[in-house]
């Protein structure tokens, strides 16, 4: 094949792109998934300059470097959200505004809509994000929580997401949920009701990430299963369960990196998820885009997680049989 092994870029922004770039060739990359934050993928001047996008592609070209897809979970975090102070270290000013919930929510479906026009300038056709949720707060239900808000929250999401959508398809660009805690499908039920809230249109599939499914318990191998013609993108990340009795899954408030929490996030392959039914998977349904290391390890330094797991990636992966391995017993 092999499918390209880039670096989502988010984790690192407080480095100026041409940096990484640089720096994600060393470490053994074949490409960047650019964050829509930093300085590595901003809406704004793609938008009003086309000589931003070309001096994107021309920085990425010097350190022959591919980029098929552009994130923008921050911004689409804010779109379904109730809006709080939280929102305003992970927004652009330019969609914080006043912060007034009601202003940043549209604020941030219209930078969505322009994000899906700038990937389009760029020549990509996939933005991963979030959508955020109204309800996530509701996940445990008491006081009692009634059907009909929940069903409110998937019509505000749909009522949300749809005219964003519209636009995706005007620009030939898929969205790509990262199923997600804190989003409006965060498991495989979850993520059903969401295709069913928005008719099951296209322009919006999944970001396949296992870390966020295994500490919940699912298995991601029965996600790609699941929606198998919706994996528009891949996410390498690892996570573990640290269950020892005194902490739970829900982490007692303690925050990433601290070691006693539940679960954590670890440097892909030091963790609980069995990438090798991954990349099985994956050949079964046909999928041949990046698998894009997102690397999170508060315990680790990151430039040794970054190349140990570009290294662990790249030998894992591998093409699909073309052949039946006793093809030389069949009868003519």
């Amino acid at each position: 094949m092999s499918r390209p092994v880039t670096l989502c870029t988010g984790q690192w922004a407080d480095l100026p792109v041409a940096d990484l770039a640089r720096l994600a060739r060393e470490l053994g990359f074949d490409g960047l998934e650019l964050a829509c934050w930093g300085d590595h993928f901003e809406v704004d001047k793609a938008m009003a300059d086309d000589g931003y996008v070309k001096a994107k592609r021309e920085l990425l070209e010097k350190h022959d470097m591919q980029c098929h897809a552009i994130s923008a979970h921050l911004v689409g975090q804010a779109v379904c959200d109730n809006i709080d102070d939280r929102h305003k270290s992970i927004l652009p000013d330019y969609v914080w505004g006043d912060g007034n919930p009601a202003g940043v929510r549209e604020r941030a479906a219209e930078e969505m809509k322009n994000t899906a026009r700038a990937a389009q300038k760029f020549g990509v056709d996939v933005v991963n994000g979030f959508t955020g949720s109204s309800i996530w707060p509701l996940l445990y239900s008491f006081p009692p929580v009634p059907e009909s808000s929940i069903e409110k929250g998937f019509a505000d999401f749909a009522a949300a997401w749809n005219p964003i959508l519209d636009v995706f398809a005007e620009c030939g660009v898929r969205f790509a949920l990262e199923v997600h805690p804190t989003e409006i499908a965060f498991d495989i039920h979850t993520t059903k009701r969401a295709l069913e809230a928005i008719g099951h249109r296209e322009e919006f599939g999944f970001n396949f990430d296992p870390s966020h499914l295994i500490w919940q318990g699912i298995d991601p191998v029965e996600f790609i299963r699941a929606f198998s013609d919706r994996i528009y993108h891949v996410h390498m990340k690892d996570a573990i369960v640290t269950l020892n009795g005194t902490s739970g899954i829900l982490s007692s408030h303690l925050n990433f990196g601290d070691a006693r929490r539940g679960w954590d996030f670890r440097s892909v392959g030091r963790g609980g998820v069995n990438f090798e039914e991954i990349i099985r998977a994956l050949n079964d349904i046909g999928y041949v885009g990046p698998l894009s290391v997102e690397w999170e390890d508060a315990r680790m330094d990151r430039e040794h997680g970054a190349r140990e797991s570009c290294e662990f990636v790249k030998k894992l992966d591998f093409k699909p049989a073309n052949v039946a391995f006793d093809a030389a017993f069949s009868e003519n």
